[in-house]
């Protein structure tokens, strides 16, 4: 009697799990549960999710403290549809079904108060995003999924801002968004299985594929990048060889789709230099930053964003 009561106790317990992953985001169900998105930050990398989010049929609202952010945000989306159209990507009824579920919001309780799942897309710094989270998590309902797209912080140390650790996880996206495939999903300490599945249901809606990575210093991608940004700026201030010819020789040569330099100004030099930093800081001394990264930092030399990092652009328009 004992062991048959205890046989029918966990076939029940499997099936209650599997329950609550249906409707927090296993197949199928989790197409129905989570359907409003909100966005936290609408820079580079904030603009880019809202754009895969409402493509793969969120409704979608876009949120920045800045007013003129947002709006310039919102003109860029729309170019990146256009974009999109003419390179046959998207159509133009998924592009304009698409800009109808997108809607900025004023403030963070328009934005998150009825979302179902939130992605923070703030700058990359721990204070900032612990008040970010401590705010969300007052403000959506109890049962809502709250993600940050950070691409080396500790998720547990944000996860623990709120009082729902188990429904936070890091989704960290690739730039430019709407092209880039990966999305890292990171499992932090109390991260819960079925936020988990969540996660992956909302980033497969979007047309990404996935990996899974425990909670460590950089994920994967962070980590293997920034060494190899770090190497690359340690050889341009050795003279070993010029920029253009590093960054050609890691295209030719070992078939990058960018060389390091030219994926440093499209991140952000200071970006860079804070993911060096933390990674300094918690993995020893093979990522201390280069001084000529910290020395171009330090002139203002941060990028494609503000017109000249390792190279020259033509600035963006404010």
């Amino acid at each position: 009697m004992l062991s048959g009561h205890g046989a029918k106790a966990r076939v029940l317990d499997r099936l209650r799990g599997a329950a609550r992953r249906l409707v927090v985001g296993g197949i199928g169900a989790g197409a129905l549960s989570i359907q409003a998105i909100a966005v936290i930050g609408s820079g580079l990398m904030g603009r880019g999710i809202a754009y895969v989010s409402a493509l793969g049929g969120f409704r979608t609202a876009l949120h920045d403290v800045s007013p003129e952010a947002l709006e310039r945000a919102l003109v860029q989306i729309h170019k990146d549809f256009d974009e999109g159209i003419n390179r046959g990507k998207v159509t133009t009824d998924q592009a304009h079904a698409a800009l109808e579920r997108l809607v900025p919001a004023a403030s963070l309780e328009a934005a998150a108060t009825d979302a179902d799942f939130v992605i923070e897309a703030v700058p990359e710094q721990m204070a900032l995003k612990l008040q970010t989270f401590a705010r969300l998590d007052a403000l959506v309902r109890p049962d809502a999924v709250l993600a940050t797209n950070t691409s080396a912080l500790s998720v547990t140390e944000i996860a623990a801002a709120t009082k729902r650790p188990d429904r936070v996880v890091g989704m960290h996206f690739f730039n430019p968004v709407p092209k880039m495939k990966l999305v890292e999903i990171v499992r932090a300490l109390d991260t819960a299985p079925e936020t988990i599945d969540a996660t992956a249901d909302v980033a497969k809606r979007m047309g990404k594929e996935t990996v899974l990575v425990k909670e460590s210093p950089g994920f994967i991608t962070s980590r293997i990048n920034a060494m190899i940004g770090n190497e690359a700026f340690y050889m341009l201030q050795e003279g070993v060889a010029t920029a253009r010819d590093i960054d050609t020789a890691l295209k030719l040569g070992l078939n990058h789709p960018m060389g390091p330099f030219e994926m440093i100004d499209l991140v952000g030099l200071d970006t860079r230099l804070a993911v060096l930093e933390f990674l300094h800081r918690t993995l020893g001394e093979k990522y201390r930053p280069a001084p000529l990264l910290v020395q171009h930092v330090k002139a203002g030399r941060l990028g494609r964003k503000v017109g000249r990092g390792v190279y020259e652009y033509e600035r963006e328009s404010p």
